[in-house]
This record gives C-alpha cells, sequence and structure tokens, in this order.
C-alpha cells in the first residue's frame, strides 16, 4: 500500500482505496469531497493521538460516503440521507468482497454520524467517524490539533469561503424534500434555519397525541 501523508497522517492509496477516491469525486461537488477528505484527516489523526487502534480502508470508506446521501444521484428518498449514504457504501463495499462484519461498521459509522452520545462507544471505525465530522462542521476538537496540522490538511482540501454557510446550504438541499426525516437528529435545526415555514415534531405531543387512552 503507498501512503500519503498529511502531518504525519496516513492517507490509504490501495486499490481500493483509489475506487473510492474516485467514486466519491464522480459523485460529490468540491465543497462535499473536501469536506469528506477532511473528515477523515481529523478523524485519523484524532485516532492515532488517543491510541486508537483502526483500519484506514474502513475508516477511509465511512469518512468518504458520509455525505453521499446529500447527492443528487442519491438524495431522492425519504428516509435519513445518513442511511442513503450507509447503504451506497455497503453496495460499494459488497462489490468488491469486504466481509460483512467490516461493512457493518461502515454502515454503522455513517448511519450514525448526525447521531451524538453513541457512535464514541462503539468501534473506533465508528467513532471515528462522528469525531472528523464534528472537527470539520462542529469545530469540536479544534483545540487538539495543532496549527500545523490544520494548516496542512486545509491546504490539502480547502475549506472555501464561507464553510460555514454552504455546508449548512447543501444539508438543506440534501433534506427539504424529506422533513421527516429530521425528526430526532440534530438536522431539523438545519430547516428550521432555513425554512421558515418549516415545523419540528414534538416528541411529547406525538405521545400525548397517541391512540392510547392512558
Amino acid at each position: 500500500m503507498t501512503i500519503q501523508h498529511f502531518s504525519g497522517i496516513a492517507v490509504p492509496d490501495s486499490a481500493i482505496a483509489r475506487d473510492i477516491t474516485a467514486f466519491i469525486r464522480e459523485t460529490e461537488n468540491d465543497l462535499l469531497f473536501n469536506h469528506s477528505s477532511r473528515v477523515y484527516l481529523w478523524a485519523a489523526s484524532a485516532g492515532q493521538r488517543k491510541g486508537m487502534k483502526f483500519d484506514p480502508e474502513l475508516l477511509y470508506a465511512g469518512a468518504m460516503f458520509h455525505d453521499v446521501g446529500l447527492t443528487p444521484a442519491y438524495k431522492s428518498s425519504s428516509i435519513r440521507f445518513e442511511v442513503d449514504g450507509a447503504n451506497a457504501a455497503r453496495d460499494f463495499l459488497r462489490g468488491r468482497g469486504i466481509a460483512e462484519a467490516d461493512i457493518e461498521k461502515v454502515w454503522t459509522g455513517i448511519a450514525l454520524h448526525t447521531t451524538p452520545g453513541i457512535p464514541e462507544h462503539m468501534h473506533p471505525e465508528i467513532a471515528l467517524v462522528t469525531a472528523g465530522v464534528e472537527m470539520d462542521v462542529l469545530g469540536i476538537g479544534y483545540d487538539a490539533f495543532t496549527d500545523d496540522e490544520r494548516d496542512s490538511i486545509t491546504r490539502a482540501h480547502p475549506r472555501g469561503d464561507d464553510f460555514k454557510n454552504r455546508i449548512i446550504d447543501a444539508f438543506y438541499d440534501g433534506m427539504k424534500h424529506r422533513p421527516d426525516s429530521t425528526f430526532g437528529t440534530v438536522n431539523d435545526d438545519v430547516l428550521a434555519l432555513r425554512d421558515p415555514t418549516f415545523v419540528r415534531q414534538d416528541f411529547c405531543q406525538i405521545i400525548l397525541g397517541s391512540h392510547w387512552h392512558a
């Protein structure tokens, strides 16, 4: 396996990793491709720093596919975009003979990456996808990286101008037609910000309004 390095972070360059890169490059625009690439680098760096043992190829698959469900080719469903991305990754990996147990790690890492409080207690490949996303989108863990690490990674895969609003717009564009899929996740905050007509579902009102008599 040939290895590329960004501030000491190994980027897999195996045949399957190259296939993943090519697929995501064709499927995602520059915004999402660079974001997904950074997610892997933040995730791998955090994993190395914490002494976590992870499979770089599985982590790379999870990071690179995590937002595929927002893209035109995959966003037409009514289910959560995270599940669309997880399903796309599963199909891709099955087509290349990856073991089902490894595919399940990738699937779960993608499916849970917007569900805080759970992934960090699971396999490293699952926990680190969420950690990478949180760093790139929310800035969680920002100070754990050195200036050199942050500069090296963002030079290789730039955030560009106004990344914060552009990534929110990308989330909104991928979910606005399926608002019910955001219930119970952080995603309903996106719709609430961008769509003044959006009405959040209320968990307690669903309980109180159910057909049960008591």
